[in-house]
């Protein structure tokens, strides 16, 4: 009843039942203003002497101001506002204000709201470097960044081969059932695409360098091109970004949701090394899976070059493979193969750094598995690179 009593007082523009209302009495005498506050100054209250009190300071001018205080009842943070309010008024007119008969506790309230203030007001607004100081700093944090993000990947890695080394000494701690359920999901799973997208670029680089070579009367090269173009290259290169963009963006998603719904933290409590848990099965999963995808890829791309040389060059599938058989070794075959292993290396540390930089909110999940795709395809590319002029460099 007391609530609603205090309610319905309020609603009326008045103070609740029991209180009374404030007031303001100004008195001028000897080139002075007086000004007396009466009763309860609070927030429930206050309002009925905003709109006066505003007309007041409007009022002011350089002569001194004293604020009597001595017949306030009741007194909080909001009257202690509205004082200083109408001392800072006074002061932009160029007058002094004095402060007088107020008890212990508001005093010290207007004090606290005076110093509020007056350190507001010293904390200048921080000004916004120039555009060339902002490119650096921008330069700079990103730099702290990949740091920060180099040595949790070494500690991911590190920690998943010292718990492989520490399970294969326990003999049952290894749980070949988690490596071939992420191999299913992995590389099973991924099969179809792989093969479809294969063939489809294997088609395209046929049918172009037919088109083009058929001006110097040199088709047949065509299967040269295609055969170590994607032994070499393209085979792998495809097959990463696919899995990167596949599997990555899942590592990321999975490792994060559980961060999210701190069952990482879970598995620390519990005595379990969330990275031998989490991370270990994924990365060997994919360090067997991308592998025997690249193969897969390899076969399929062929495949799509001998069917647009067969239709659209004439050149028959015995032809094409005589060719391929005269045209590329044992070295263009491995070139390829050997840069699986690492970028698959490569793609899970990413995922599961980004995973576990995951935070409490569902935006953090999604710029997370982002970051995890857009970072692990750039280094793939940037890893085939270093490859192609390593085997440059070897004559491989």
């Amino acid at each position: 009843m007391l609530l609603k009593r205090q309610k319905e007082a309020s609603d009326r523009g008045g103070p609740p039942s029991g209180r009374q209302a404030p007031r303001i009495e100004l008195r001028e005498a000897d080139g002075t203003r007086l000004c007396r506050f009466f009763g309860d100054w609070e927030t429930s209250s206050v309002a009925v002497v905003d709109g006066e009190l505003r007309k007041l300071e409007k009022n002011l001018d350089a002569r001194p101001l004293t604020i009597d205080l001595s017949q306030v009842e009741r007194f909080d943070t909001a009257g202690a506002w509205l004082i200083e309010r109408l001392a800072t008024a006074q002061a932009d007119k160029g007058g002094e204000t004095t402060i007088e008969g107020a008890h212990p506790g508001a005093q010290t309230l207007i004090e606290a709201v005076h110093h509020a203030v007056a350190n507001r007001a010293l904390v200048a607004p921080e000004a916004r470097p120039i555009l060339p100081l902002r490119i650096l700093e921008a330069i700079g944090r990103s730099v702290y960044r990949m740091r920060d993000d180099f040595f949790l990947a070494m500690h991911i890695l590190g920690a998943t081969i010292r718990g492989a080394q520490l399970k294969m000494g326990r003999g049952h701690a290894v749980n070949p059932a988690a490596i071939f359920h992420q191999i299913d999901r992995m590389g099973v799973g991924a099969i179809p695409v792989i093969v479809l997208m294969s063939f489809i670029v294997g088609a395209i680089v046929a049918q172009q360098g037919a088109f083009q070579l058929r001006y110097f009367g040199a088709e047949i090269l065509t299967v040269d091109l295609v055969s170590i173009l994607v032994l070499r290259e393209l085979g792998v290169l495809m097959t990463a970004i696919m899995v990167a963009g596949r599997t990555g963006s899942a590592i990321t998603a999975e490792i994060g949701s559980m961060k999210m719904r701190e069952e990482v933290d879970a598995l620390t409590v519990i005595g379990l090394n969330p990275v031998g848990v989490l991370v270990f099965p994924r990365l060997v999963a994919l360090v067997i899976a991308l592998p025997c995808l690249t193969v897969i890829a390899n076969f399929a791309a062929i495949g799509g070059a001998m069917v647009v040389a067969w239709s659209y060059s004439g050149i028959p599938p015995e032809t094409f493979l005589d060719r391929m058989r005269d045209g590329i070794g044992l070295n263009t075959i491995f070139a390829g193969l050997i840069k699986a292993p690492f970028m698959a290396l490569i793609i899970g540390i990413i995922a599961s750094v980004e995973g576990m930089k995951v935070g409490g909110s569902a935006e953090s999940l999604g710029r997370q598995v982002t970051s995890a795709v857009v970072k692990a395809i750039f280094i793939v590319v940037i890893l085939d690179g270093l490859f192609a002029m390593f085997y440059a460099t070897i004559d491989f």
